[in-house]
């Protein structure tokens, strides 16, 4: 750890800091930590670069592109199960490392190395929904709150101590994209507010209570593939929260037909008094932005915005205009 440094008369510790990161989302996170009071980055942790597209073009990651215009080192080790990965790691002399969505478990020789720890910016409020899909699996809970948590990495999956967390409530029309993105701008303003207290000593790390603890799964393509037999809330959660990926989506025509935007409740329900369609039925609606609706196990999925497979995705309007016999059709 280097000297002290005066901030509108407040000596503040100078620590040096290696990030790790990858995605789009981490890259505020990246951004406001460069740009923090004390906080020295040394190098940019991210995979390494990877073909994209059948040109097998080469795809730099977001974090990489960000730390390249902040003119921050840039390393790509594939792993750290080499000798000259972890020499080369050590060489930062980092006092702390600052893990948001890397991607890559961090082996012990990692974790012992900085002085403060490996700190992870999780989005969810520990120990509720550890592992890879906290986000989603948040919105399908339908849960009127979630959250980010900082904590110290240490083997397991999300088990380490607690150093803060910091809620963020929800208003029900969140898709995991946006709450995502939302969740680690949250994460990045709470690691800055609390490096230099933590460095300091003046906070504690808090254990997380296994009684309570949560477990999410890595998404799979086929999550995404509607379920008639579920209701038309669970299925409007469910497009929120696979989206951007994998979607909602299911057959039509023997051909994939996401569903790019949907709406539940009592509004769409407007078919015919006293009368339901069956599970995948699809019927008219009187709704302008929601002209068709699908028979759920209870209420009637209204369909904004449909996406054809191999097309580009139209309001359900134009879709309608275009293959009139979708409505009356059986998904």
């Amino acid at each position: 750890m280097e000297g002290g440094r005066l901030c509108r008369g407040i000596a503040v510790t100078v620590m040096r800091i290696v990030f790790m990161g990858t995605p789009e989302y981490a890259v505020p996170v990246l951004e406001k930590l460069g740009a923090a009071p004390g906080a020295d980055v040394v190098a940019v942790y991210t995979p390494p670069d990877r073909p994209r597209g059948r040109g097998r073009g080469i795809e730099f990651s977001p974090v990489k592109v960000a730390a390249s215009k902040l003119g921050l080192p840039v390393v790509q080790p594939n792993s750290f199960r080499s000798g000259e990965a972890m020499s080369g790691l050590a060489e930062y002399r980092p006092d702390v490392i600052v893990v948001a969505a890397y991607g890559k478990l961090l082996p012990t020789g990692v974790l012992d190395l900085p002085g403060h720890g490996c700190l992870n910016i999780h989005p969810s409020l520990l120990p509720k929904y550890r592992g890879p899909s906290p986000v989603v699996s948040a919105i399908l809970d339908g849960v009127s709150a979630t959250g980010v948590s900082l904590m110290l990495l240490d083997e397991g999956m999300d088990t380490g101590p607690v150093i803060a967390r910091r809620e963020h409530a929800l208003d029900g029309s969140e898709t995991a994209g946006d709450l995502t993105r939302r969740l680690f701008e949250v994460g990045a303003d709470l690691l800055v507010e609390t490096l230099d207290p933590w460095a300091g000593g003046r906070i504690q790390a808090i254990q997380q209570d296994e009684a309570r603890a949560t477990v999410t799964r890595k998404l799979e393509r086929n999550d995404g593939r509607a379920d008639w037999e579920l209701t038309a809330l669970e299925l409007e959660r469910r497009r929120r929260a696979f989206t951007p990926w994998p979607g909602l989506f299911t057959q039509w025509q023997d051909k994939s037909l996401r569903l790019v935007d949907v709406c539940a409740g009592e509004n769409v329900a407007d078919f015919q008094p006293g009368k339901h369609p069956a599970p995948g039925e699809v019927v008219a609606l009187s709704r302008a932005d929601a002209p068709a609706g699908i028979g759920t196990a209870d209420g009637i999925l209204g369909v904004r915005t449909l996406q054809l497979e191999g097309r580009r995705a139209v309001a359900c309007s134009e879709f309608i205009k275009g293959y009139p016999d979708f409505i009356g059709s059986r998904l």
